[in-house]
Formats: C-alpha cells, sequence, structure tokens
C-alpha cells in the first residue's frame, strides 16, 4: 500500500475507535448514575489496576506499555466524566457580593507613593483612607485578624515572574481573592544628593524591581542594596545625606522631592505588575471569570497529568499553574492554579467539588476579574 492507503486505514480505524469510544462514555455515565444513587466512589484504585493488567496481558509485547498509557488515559477521561456528572446538581459554597464601594478598612503594603498604593487606589477609589504595612505577612495578618477588611499585595510582574512570598502566604492565611488589577511600572532612578547617574554610591530599592533594572545597573556599574520596597527606598533616601539613589516610580520620587536622574529603566518597557486583593469572606464580583486554587498532590506517576485532565473534560481552560515547596523538610510542592470560569458555571462548581473531594490540601483561593 501507498501512503495515501495507509492514511485512509487509518481514518477508517480512527473512526471506528471514536464510535466505540462515545459507546464507552455513555456507558460510563450509567455507572456515574449508579455511583451517585448508591453513594459508591467514582476512584476505584482496585479495579483500574485489574483492568490495565488485563490489557497489558492481551497486547502483543511491542504495543504492551503503550496500550497501557491509552487505556490509562481513557480511564482518567471516564473518572473526570463520572465525576462532573455526579457532582452537576451541588451548590458551591455560598458567597456575598465584592463591592469596594461599601469597603470600610482598606490596607496594602508599602508606604504613600508606592505601585501597591496605587492599585489600590484603582480598585477603591482616590478618596479612601489606606493603611501601610512594612511587610507582605503584615497585610496577611492584618486581614486575618480582622484589623482591616481588605489587603492589597502584588502577585506576580510580567518581567520577572511570580512573587514567592505571596504564593506562600497564600496557603499560610486562609484569605480569598476577591479582585486582581494591573498596573504599569515605570521605574526612574531618584537620588537627594547626587546630580548624575556617576555620582551615584548605591542604589536602593525592593529585590524585584532591582532584577526588573539590571540591565541599566549592570552598565552603569551600581552597587544595589535590597530595600523593603521602591517606596520606602525613596523615603530612606530622601533622608540621607550620602549619594546614594532609589529607584522608583516617577511620581514616588516627587512625593519625596528627589531628582530624578534618569527615566524608564526597566529591562522591559512594557512592564506589568498584578495586584490581588484579599479578604477573610468570600466575596464575587457579577462579572468574576477568573478561578484560582491550590493543592497537593501525590508524587504518584501521572498524578499532575491525570489532574490536569480534569480541567480539559471539563472545557476549562488553565490560565497559570505555579508550584511550590512545602516547607516541611522535603521535596514536595504545593500546585496554585487559575483558570477561567465563574463558580455559578455547573462545570466549575462540579471540578471544584470534585477536587475537594479527591485531592490533599485543597483549598478553593477565589473567583475573581482582572482589571486592567
Amino acid at each position: 500500500m501507498d501512503l495515501k492507503e495507509l492514511r485512509d486505514q487509518i481514518d477508517i480505524i480512527d473512526g471506528q475507535m471514536l464510535d466505540m469510544f462515545q459507546k464507552r462514555m455513555k456507558l460510563c455515565l450509567q455507572v456515574a448514575e449508579y455511583k451517585k444513587e448508591n453513594n459508591v466512589n467514582v476512584l476505584q484504585t482496585g479495579r483500574e489496576q485489574e483492568v490495565i493488567d488485563g490489557i497489558k496481558a492481551k497486547s502483543e509485547k511491542q504495543f504492551e506499555d503503550s496500550a497501557a498509557v491509552l487505556f490509562s488515559n481513557i480511564m482518567d477521561i471516564s473518572k473526570s466524566y463520572q465525576q462532573c456528572e455526579i457532582n452537576r446538581d451541588v451548590k458551591f459554597a455560598g458567597h456575598c457580593t465584592f463591592d469596594p464601594a461599601s469597603a470600610c478598612k482598606i490596607g496594602c503594603y508599602g508606604v504613600k507613593g508606592s505601585n501597591s498604593e496605587e492599585a489600590t487606589r484603582k480598585i477603591f477609589g482616590n478618596d479612601r483612607k489606606i493603611g501601610f504595612y512594612h511587610e507582605f505577612e503584615d497585610v496577611f495578618r492584618a486581614v486575618d485578624d480582622g484589623e482591616i477588611d481588605f489587603g492589597v499585595i502584588p502577585v506576580q510582574n510580567s518581567s520577572t515572574g511570580s512573587i514567592s512570598l505571596t504564593y506562600d502566604l497564600m496557603r499560610k492565611y486562609k484569605v480569598y481573592i476577591n479582585k486582581m488589577v494591573r498596573v504599569s511600572i515605570r521605574h526612574c532612578l531618584a537620588s537627594a544628593n547626587a546630580d548624575s547617574v556617576s555620582e551615584v554610591e548605591a542604589v536602593y530599592s525592593h529585590p524585584q524591581a532591582l532584577m526588573q533594572c539590571s540591565e541599566f545597573i549592570e552598565k552603569n556599574g551600581l552597587k544595589t542594596v535590597h530595600y523593603a520596597s521602591t517606596a520606602t527606598s525613596a523615603r530612606y533616601v530622601a533622608k540621607s545625606d550620602r549619594k546614594i539613589a532609589a529607584i522608583c516610580s516617577e511620581k514616588c520620587a516627587n512625593i519625596y522631592r528627589l531628582n530624578i536622574l534618569d527615566r524608564n529603566i526597566s529591562d522591559e518597557k512594557a512592564n506589568f505588575t498584578r495586584f490581588i486583593c484579599i479578604s477573610k469572606k468570600f466575596m464575587v464580583e457579577p462579572s468574576a471569570d477568573r478561578v484560582s486554587v491550590l493543592m497537593s498532590l501525590s508524587d504518584n506517576e501521572g498524578s499532575l497529568y491525570r489532574m490536569l485532565t480534569k480541567f480539559r473534560v471539563a472545557g476549562l481552560n488553565l490560565l497559570k499553574i505555579e508550584s511550590r515547596p512545602r516547607h516541611e523538610g522535603n521535596f514536595d510542592v504545593v500546585f496554585y492554579l487559575d483558570f477561567e470560569g465563574s463558580i455559578d458555571d455547573e462545570r466549575v462548581s462540579a471540578l471544584v467539588t470534585a477536587l475537594q473531594n479527591e485531592v490533599s490540601d485543597f483549598r478553593f483561593l477565589g473567583n475573581y476579574s482582572e482589571e486592567i
């Protein structure tokens, strides 16, 4: 046979496989209905291994492992389909509406003039009183203790990536994400006493800002010093009588009356940071279209792939997956996932319910929208 004839034969077989697959999935639906009526777990580990062993025994030796992978995938799809069906009518825990206008006590990381303040005002408006906190964890603790109703924290930068500490604190404190905003970051070099870049003895700023301006720093041979934030570094430089400088926003430089020695010094000119608004209460905007969750997975072979299969079967688009160590003296990790959807969508509530029942250390982090 020539190539076309071979492909025609494959097309015929694919059609037969599709027909058999659809018949199998219809039977899976009946299995799901039975399990739902009789309160039987979807996951039947012994049954799965029995099927795989049988497939391998029936396969030609050269196809044994490939056949096992194929049928493992089919069973993963079947389980995900069953879970969606079983949990279809399950309603997720109640929530109230996120209304920034009704917020009373608001806090953010940094000081006046910081990018965090800009993000906070983008969410809550320019006329609101804001409390400032020196550390990321101070914001989380204030929300957790009820000292403030809402806290705003940076979570990701477009050039340097995710802010690991924020993810670690999301796991440590039981808070919810209510909103995400994107702020354009335009760094400048500013000083109180130096009149040119060449006079600068050292540059102070947050490690993220220093990384975002690494090319400028290297080009000018500048010594760097890590500081709490861009805004606090500007405030420190303003009080110093040394020829030191801060990497901060132009707005911040103007607030602390610093001389701007150079503008737009980021490695990436289109530089953005995402900030999240957190609270103790589960609040959702009517326009919410992004869901965040965290979970731990076993180190069994294929566990991550099987978890991701659930999203594909549910027709939900993953936006981001992040992993962080558990900090428990081993190499286990926690996964943070963002995906498109609303908790009022039955596909989302069914998937979240399934994950809650099946995955260890699972937490729902919020359903929110991103303002650009």
